[in-house]
């Protein structure tokens, strides 16, 4: 399968910031309640620090998949997972607004950490939660950490955060149903929705 990244040569949105330093990991995880014989798929991971922490907690048992389309996040996750001994990560460069290289119906939990803002401000949003729902499993779990539609700093500028009511109103369409929410840190919140039947 071949992947045509949309960003050849340039930075796609949000390269190289990671939320994951303002998050307080052990509520994200807690939320999560990951199960340890799952395929984890972090859309948008550049360098990687959600998908390493989720990586330790699924241990030899669960598989994470890794996807962005920038090369040096990618590379330098595969430098820190070889470095921790994660042999659990599988990193690959997509386009996860036009197709992510799974196959239906094969991940149990798809992770956007603070990435569904960049998507919608370039028109991305679309594509990527098609294919969120195409690869989850029926029941599978969508996991969306989006900051506080507040002035920053930290983070994106207002104009392009997103109100929770925002972030369902995007996501149920694609035939998901909000479960839960909660805070994951002081300006970051979680959403988690379940595909639907």
């Amino acid at each position: 399968m071949t992947d045509t990244p949309k960003f050849t040569g340039a930075k796609p949105p949000g390269a190289g910031k990671s939320s994951f330093d303002l998050i307080e990991p052990e509520k994200l995880l807690g939320a999560l309640q990951l199960p340890q014989d799952i395929t984890f798929l972090d859309l948008g991971c550049g360098a990687g620090n959600y998908t390493l922490a989720v990586a330790e907690v699924l241990g030899k048992h669960g598989v994470v998949v890794a996807l962005d389309l920038w090369q040096p996040g990618l590379e330098t996750l595969a430098e820190r997972a070889a470095a921790a001994g994660r042999h659990n990560i599988r990193a690959r460069l997509a386009d996860i607004s036009k197709i992510v290289p799974l196959g239906d119906e094969s991940v149990n939990v798809c992770l956007m950490a603070t990435v569904l803002h960049d998507l919608v401000e370039f028109a991305m949003a679309d594509g990527a939660l098609k294919e969120a729902r195409r690869v989850l499993k029926p029941g599978g779990t969508l996991a969306v950490v989006e900051f506080d539609k507040v002035a920053g700093p930290p983070g994106p500028p207002l104009k392009i955060r997103l109100t929770p009511e925002e972030v369902e109103n995007l996501v149920t369409p694609y035939g998901f149903q909000k479960t839960r929410t909660a805070r994951v840190g002081p300006y970051n919140y979680l959403i988690l929705f379940t595909k639907e039947l």
